[in-house]
């Protein structure tokens, strides 16, 4: 889980050494000038090392590193060893690409950074050399990760928008209340019936029923049974285990999965099982990033799940505009003005303090207040039927009614009146209605009276009756409804086969039946607990890295100040001075011993021909440019890829497709004579 920041030093060796040749003596030339012959590389790489190494280089190098150079080698440090697509994609709202592509090359020829391929995919890293200069950078991560503090109007907003929409422990109780009250749910097409639809809205209002319930069939709490829609049992025992944020969790995660389903399908909960422990893990490691009482920007959030996503090696994609949505739905986090922010409307797991929970109201009305644990919620949606829900402090109240109807299917299901009863007394604190008591009493006399009845038939001869005695199969047994025939749960079948052949019974007349939608439970919600928090929030790292405390314009202005006292040529004085703007020279005998070899990068103003050659280098190579040129006296500046030099009249025309970033306009047509700054922006160091 922890990101790779340094790698060994003679790792970082292995990488220059595998540079192309003419990248490599280049590179080596700008910092020791001529180099003898004949030539051994693996000197020259140890000599670069020492040079590195050296307390006065050091201190330059850290005085060169901007703001702009540490926000970089911080995610790099986040990502550990990123491909330049992630970083590009966490950038892309500070940073158009060949702007950031610019910044990266340039980082390479300081040596903060290297390239190197691993199982062919290129990656960046960070250069163990300047370990002492760049760890302390990678510990202020605060600056990729802006926020801000809410305040009371926010938080009053928070808690009243998780209130009226958001799903909790009392809205998925009230659902399966209303579920298991349906005969019907499904059209003959597996299409929700519009009055099931219509009764949720009412009861369920800001929910999307379809979307929800979709969810809780790819959490397997729910399965399609002909035209209904039954609650698994095994599946909501597991589920009722964890905390009220860990429900809520695996709710968002399958809220996600759900909405990148293309229906119509059959939901199987096995299929999702990995990828829903995965997204969940996921979920609460990005909701431990997160502070108590901070608005993040959607950009900020979305590059914290950027770098979680690579810090847990996700094998799940993960769109974080369906993740927000998700979150925001279960009450996970909540929406401001300002941004997004925990919610604080999921508690911890309920207490309990021997104070009455629910209400019992008119005789068959029965009150529920949020206090209640989502265990006994659950008991009650087993035998109730959801009547009201309404948001009251940020949470939600529900009614139920306990009717005949309801009465006799909690009977059917093997609920007694004194189960019924016993919870109801226990949760009201003795509060209860004899009346409804009688009429539960009553209602199960009647339902005793006459019965139809659904399970196994085991029947056995008179001489083999004896077989009952036995612990393993009289335990199976429910009911004896004659000599010789016994009644069984409808899905101890193959349990009981076992258990007579295990008594030496060969032959067992069995009548097959239609399959139930059965898989293995046990532990299928385990408590999500993986922990990553990217980008603490401590002091954002400052412009002047507190290695040196110079900052970089006195450095470039000393070093351009050695320049003019030197003798050169006008192009050798112009390329020493771009590699003082570029922060490529360390100390003075980079200057004094400079071998330059000009490569002309940037063309300015009048040089139209410099310009041209320029345009058509980048062209060719498809290699970014930064142009520059007037508009209504103001200096404009983009990123992009020139296209083509078209000409028209007696001008030629640039044709440039610019970054995102920089303008909406598909494509830019810029006369060569009007721009006044034509710069190729130079391919990695590390590219053949």
């Amino acid at each position: 889980m922890k990101s790779i920041i340094f790698r060994p030093a003679a790792f970082w060796k292995s990488a220059v050494m595998t540079m192309p040749d003419n990248s490599f003596f280049e590179l080596m030339r700008s910092v020791f000038g001529k180099i003898k012959t004949p030539f051994n590389k693996q000197q020259l790489l140890n000599d670069l090392e020492a040079f590195l190494l050296r307390n006065d280089i050091q201190k330059t190098i850290a005085a060169y590193i901007d703001e702009t150079d540490s926000k970089i080698i911080m995610a790099a440090s986040l990502f550990g060893e990123p491909v330049p697509g992630q970083l590009a994609d966490f950038f892309h709202d500070e940073f158009s690409y060949a702007q950031l592509q610019d910044a990266i090359v340039n980082l390479e020829e300081r040596f903060i950074l290297y390239r190197f391929t691993n199982e062919k995919i290129t990656r960046l890293a960070l250069n163990p050399v300047l370990k002492s200069i760049l760890l302390p950078i990678t510990k202020n991560t605060a600056s990729l990760f802006p926020a801000a503090s809410a305040g009371k109007a926010s938080q009053a907003v928070r808690r009243g928008k998780a209130g009226q929409t958001a799903i909790n422990d009392l809205t998925l109780a009230a659902l399966f209340s209303f579920v298991s009250k349906r005969e019907s749910f499904y059209k003959s097409e597996g299409v929700i019936r519009k009055k099931v639809i219509d009764d949720s809205k009412i009861l369920f209002p800001g929910i999307n029923l379809e979307s929800l319930l979709g969810a809780l069939q790819v959490l397997g709490l729910f399965y399609i049974n002909e035209d209904r829609l039954t609650p698994d049992n095994r599946y909501i025992n597991d589920f009722v285990l964890l905390s009220s944020r860990g429900r809520m969790e695996y709710c968002a995660a399958a809220l996600m999965i759900y909405s990148a389903l293309t229906p119509p399908l059959e939901i199987l909960p096995p299929l999702f099982k990995n990828k829903i422990r995965e997204i969940t893990n996921f979920i609460h490691c990005f909701l431990d990033s997160l502070k108590e009482e901070i608005q993040y920007p959607k950009e900020t959030l979305r590059k914290k799940a950027e770098v979680l996503k690579a810090q847990m090696n996700m094998t799940e994609s993960i769109r974080t505009e369906s993740l927000f949505d998700a979150l925001e739905k279960t009450g996970l986090i909540s929406g401001t003005a300002a941004g997004l922010m925990q919610s604080g409307a999921i508690a911890e797991n309920i207490t309990d303090t021997g104070s009455p929970v629910i209400a019992i109201d008119s005789g068959s009305s029965i009150l529920v207040y949020p206090e209640i644990k989502f265990a006994d919620a659950v008991r009650l949606a087993s035998f109730l039927y959801i009547r009201e829900t309404s948001p009251a402090q940020g949470c939600t109240v529900i009614r139920f009614e306990l009717d005949k109807e309801c009465a006799i299917r909690s009977f059917d299901n093997g609920i007694s009146a004194d189960e019924i009863t016993e919870l109801l007394i226990q949760l009201s604190g003795g509060k209860t209605d004899d009346t409804l008591i009688w009429n539960l009493n009553d209602w199960e006399k009647r339902h005793r009276e006459v019965s139809l009845k659904k399970g196994v038939i085991l029947q056995l001869a008179e001489d083999r009756r004896y077989l009952t005695e036995t612990d393993s199969l009289a335990r199976l047994i429910t009911e004896t409804l004659a000599p010789g025939l016994y009644l069984l749960n409808e899905n101890t079948m193959d349990e009981a086969e076992a258990v007579l052949r295990s008594a030496g019974i060969d032959i067992i007349a069995r009548k097959k039946e239609r399959k139930e939608n059965v898989f293995a439970s046990g532990s299928y919600f385990p408590a999500p607990s993986l922990t990553v928090q990217p980008g603490a929030d401590i002091p954002s790292v400052t412009a002047a890295n507190p290695v040196s405390g110079t900052k970089p314009l006195s450095l470039t202005t000393d070093f351009q100040a050695i320049l003019q006292t030197m003798a050169l040529s006008e192009t050798e004085r112009a390329e020493l001075s771009a590699r003082i703007e570029r922060r490529l020279v360390l100390c003075e005998a980079q200057l004094r011993d400079a071998n330059i070899r000009y490569e002309k990068l940037e063309a300015k103003r009048m040089d139209y021909s410099g310009k041209q050659n320029i345009a058509k280098q980048a062209i060719s190579q498809q290699s970014p440019v930064e142009v520059s040129w007037q508009v209504k006296n103001k200096e404009k500046k983009i990123y992009g890829i020139p296209q083509a030099l078209e000409k028209e009249g007696n001008e030629l025309i640039l044709v440039i497709l610019p970054d995102h970033k920089d303008t909406g306009t598909e494509f830019l047509r810029i006369p060569l004579a009007k721009i006044s700054l034509l710069r190729r922006i130079k391919k990695s160091i590390f590219e053949r």
